[in-house]
């Protein structure tokens, strides 16, 4: 069979579904390529994938027996400034699928010595803005071993929604530590769960980007923060970088404060915009003023960046 793959999000982060649809075809004796529509020719099947809803879909004439749509992209609506998961239109991998090592030469640039995965899945928190409960439940629980999916790389992004949430978070910690890859847990850590045992063994790995997140504007998270930092001593080695979600159910005021706060705590807050298409323009100044580490180092307070 002709395979081709189109990544509609772009090739800005790989797309696991499509490297793992790869490496199956290919252990079938397929060809796989990605598709062009002026070169591939007529191809059996195409699959298109996409994970953000925002991302325009793919327009061009597409020649294929058989086109499969996946990803989460194509199941969120936008309804009335929220987005909405339709479960119905999702469909998950074979299992056969899902667990096979990734095809990395997809992604030759984004992938040198780095490894893409996850060895959880669900987080309990249920959050109104995200989709992971929805889509793969309010537990977080075990899918992997690391060897699925890294081979010996130097770093190791973990795509993982709520690794501390996970009941075998001590032998999932213990594997990124017996690794010595540096790693990055992408989604964020949950600084709720950020025990002193399971920062401990934050301790024993290497990281260069610590992420966290504080999106919750009805919860002060202050003392958890203090917590981490406290406990966490690899500082002088790690940048610790806070995810922090405004224009969804909280103030200017609240953003404010949680911006103000993780700045005195020593963190680098990471404004996220909801909806940013269609969020106002305070919201994008305020992103531009935390995220450009330049004019954040240089300007202390949002209301001299605006005035």
């Amino acid at each position: 069979m002709k395979i081709g793959l189109i990544d509609i999000d772009g090739h800005h982060f790989p797309n696991l579904p499509l490297m793992k649809l790869s490496a199956w075809h290919k252990r079938q004796g397929d060809t796989v390529e990605w598709y062009q529509p002026m070169f591939s020719g007529h191809m059996d099947r195409v699959y298109m994938s996409k994970v953000f809803s925002f991302t325009t879909d793919y327009t061009d004439c597409i020649n294929a027996d058989e086109i499969i749509k996946c990803g989460s992209g194509y199941c969120i609506d936008l309804v009335d400034g929220k987005e909405i998961y339709y479960a119905k239109r999702d469909s998950l991998l074979p299992a056969e699928i899902e667990h096979i090592y990734p095809d990395y030469s997809l992604y030759p640039e984004l992938t040198i010595d780095t490894a893409f995965g996850f060895l959880t899945r669900g987080c309990p928190r249920g959050c109104e803005f995200c989709h992971v409960a929805a889509k793969e439940g309010r537990c977080s629980n075990k899918v992997a071993n690391l060897r699925e999916f890294w081979d010996g790389q130097g770093k190791i992004m973990l795509c993982d929604p709520n690794t501390f949430a996970c009941r075998d978070w001590e032998d999932i910690l213990g594997q990124l530590i017996e690794s010595r890859a540096i790693i990055d847990f992408t989604q964020g850590i949950d600084v709720r769960l950020a025990t002193p045992e399971r920062i401990e063994m934050l301790n024993r790995m290497r990281i260069r980007r610590m992420h966290l997140a504080w999106d919750q504007p009805d919860q002060d998270l202050t003392e958890d923060f203090k917590r981490f930092s406290e406990c966490y001593s690899r500082k002088s080695e790690t940048r610790k970088v806070v995810y922090v979600l405004v224009n969804f159910n909280s103030t200017i005021e609240q953003d404010l404060y949680r911006i103000y706060t993780l700045r005195d705590l020593r963190f680098d807050p990471y404004v996220m915009i909801y909806d940013k298409k269609h969020a106002a323009q305070i919201y994008r100044d305020m992103q531009r003023w935390v995220n450009n580490r330049i004019i954040w180092r240089s300007c202390k307070r949002f209301e001299d960046y605006i005035a």
